[in-house]
């Protein structure tokens, strides 16, 4: 009885903790109707949910207030079902049992902060030292959009397990890896690799057509495109949208979906961040195993496939990092990086004083 009450106390600390935070911001709209709106059949109206989308993708953005605003016993409802990965935190330890822990991280958003220029999106030396201590004592990947080169020169460990581009490029760390010198990372699994001269071709059409619009930035993840709106002027949203559409109706084996004032180009397979999970696991021998501990920590939407993973597994748990109430599967939330990084330490400090009893 007496540890309900204190759990019970830490979840009202945090709710209240976040709600005074959220009721002073912008709420997202909730994603299922987001989807459900970009299946309208009028071209017009499709195009004014895509921009309606583009607003809520970004929460502090002050024309995104939805219509009607979560009420304060919604929002501490919400935080009651995702409370403060923190607060829980020897919950979510206890929960381990004993278990191997895995640890999955998406990059932007988690590991550093969102940014302007995408090429920017630096991750601090606190950071990194703390991923190099969690991977020594955990199993860790990093799971991005980015293509691996990249968050690779970001990261710049090459201990860890790397899944780019949604998941369809996977690498593993090579043995003996040298501290001193970047080491070429194992090849562990590329399932849209015919994929890769249509996507760069596709890049090249989306510079071309996009750029009479000012503050976009298309980037080439290898197997899949990004068109990044964060510095484009709200007036000129519909006009990107019709942009980027008229590229890919030439292209109907690509699908188009949306992340934090991004727009995601992707292969039509059945792959994404929950499969690379999977992949993960299995190649680290627990894909059938009930001795595995899954943590999964990411900001976007792409993140929810590996949510629904976890939950739909019945193991392990995940964190989403935002500091508003969204639609989502993960079991527990932290506000911002700075907030990922206590967590990660508290778990390296924990695992620690489990090898010293």
């Amino acid at each position: 009885m007496v540890s309900f009450v204190v759990e019970k106390s830490q979840r009202m600390s945090a709710s209240q903790n976040l709600v005074s935070e959220a009721t002073r911001s912008i709420i997202s709209l909730p994603k299922k109707k987001l989807l459900k709106n970009l299946e309208i059949i009028n071209d017009g109206e499709r195009i004014n949910a895509w921009v309606d989308s583009m607003r809520a993708s970004s929460p502090t953005h002050l024309k995104s207030l939805p219509s009607s605003i979560f009420s304060q016993q919604q929002l501490s409802s919400w935080i009651m079902q995702h409370p403060s990965a923190l607060e829980m935190f020897e919950k979510i330890t206890e929960a381990s049992g004993g278990k191997q822990i895995v640890m999955f991280l998406d990059y932007d958003g988690t590991l550093s902060p969102i940014v302007d220029d995408p090429d920017r999106a630096f991750m601090s030396s606190k950071m990194r030292r703390t991923i190099k201590k969690l991977a020594k004592c955990f199993p860790t990947a990093i799971v991005t959009g980015r293509c691996i080169d990249k968050v690779y020169n970001f990261v710049k460990l090459a201990e860890l397990y790397y899944a780019g581009s949604h998941g369809m490029d996977i690498k593993g760390p090579a043995k003996g890896f040298s501290r001193h010198k970047r080491v070429k990372q194992s090849l562990l699994y590329q399932p849209a690799g015919d994929y890769l001269p249509i996507i760069d071709e596709v890049y090249r059409q989306l510079l071309e057509k996009t750029k009479s619009t000012p503050g976009v930035k298309v980037e080439n993840h290898k197997f899949c495109t990004s068109v990044h709106f964060r510095c484009v002027d709200e007036k000129k949203w519909s006009e990107l949208v019709l942009q980027v559409r008229s590229v890919l109706k030439e292209y109907p084996t690509l699908k188009l979906t949306q992340g934090r004032k991004v727009f995601e180009i992707r292969p039509m397979i059945e792959w994404d961040k929950g499969k690379a999970l999977e992949f993960l696991l299995e190649s680290l021998g627990f894909g059938n195993s009930n001795n595995v501990f899954p943590v999964y920590i990411g900001d976007d939407r792409t993140d929810e496939d590996a949510f629904k993973m976890l939950r739909d597994r019945g193991e392990g748990c995940g964190i989403l990092v935002s500091k508003f109430p969204k639609d989502t599967d993960a079991s527990y939330c932290l506000q911002d990086p700075s907030q990922v990084m206590s967590f990660l330490r508290r778990l390296v400090e924990w695992k620690q004083m489990q090898l010293l009893t």
